[in-house]
């Protein structure tokens, strides 16, 4: 059985493994400015980060990115202090993930599209981090949806895949700012061009080849080629 590896910055994981044991962060202290806004920071952390990762107390269910109630339980478990997780978040958000590759047991090593840097910045990003540092693994470890869960029913593909945190698409009631706007490019959205970025990836977009099966590719290319625009 293949079992994939998530290697060089594990988002939060291996961070917070690291600078937890630290006791500080690399971009500046979370609360160096006003205070943060807790309510704001779950507001955000669903739109831009919960398609990519898993939080229970936001109701989310990414498995783009790591688990973050798994990153952070054996954290709080060990009763570190809140502000060392959020400073840890805050660095993670400032300075993204580093290389990613998934290592499988056939002892090969494929590159995989990275977290990018700053995907929030200044005030909002300090909010996200409080917020998730105040939620992540207090109620221990969770379990992260499985894409094969969302059938080949484009919608549900499109929003479990991570897909409406990156893009705007009305139909989808998809705001996300991180890729381009489904919407205004909805004419050259063809099924096949819609199905090759979706394997392959692109710039900040992962690759969902191995992620999502040939049927479920092609029915969330279905889905975007026929809602774009609408």
């Amino acid at each position: 059985m293949n079992r994939a590896y998530r290697v060089g910055a594990l988002g939060a994981g291996l961070a917070a493994a690291a600078l937890l044991a630290a006791g500080c962060g690399y971009g500046g202290a979370a609360n160096a400015g006003q205070p943060p806004d807790t309510q704001s920071g779950q507001q955000l952390f669903k739109q831009s980060c919960g398609n990519c990762h898993t939080l229970s107390a936001a109701g989310t269910s990414g498995t783009i990115g790591p688990n973050l109630d798994n990153a952070f339980a054996a954290d709080v478990k060990e009763g570190y202090p809140q502000s060392v997780i959020e400073n840890v978040v805050l660095d993670q958000i400032r300075l993204g993930s580093g290389p990613i590759a998934t290592y499988t047991t056939n002892k090969k090593f494929t590159p995989q599209t990275p977290m990018p840097a700053n995907i929030l910045k200044g005030q909002d990003a300090i909010d996200v981090a409080a917020y998730v540092a105040s939620v992540a693994g207090q109620s221990g470890y969770t379990t992260s949806a499985s894409f094969a869960s969302f059938g080949t029913n484009g919608e549900k593909i499109f929003k479990g895949a991570g897909c409406s945190g990156c893009h705007t698409l009305a139909a989808a009631g998809a705001t996300g700012t991180v890729g381009p706007n489904l919407d205004q490019i909805a004419s050259t959205l063809t099924v096949a061009i819609v199905a090759q970025q979706v394997t392959n990836g692109g710039t900040v977009m992962p690759a969902f080849k191995g992620k999502l099966s040939p049927a479920q590719i092609q029915a969330v290319a279905k889905y975007v080629s026929s809602s774009a625009g609408k």
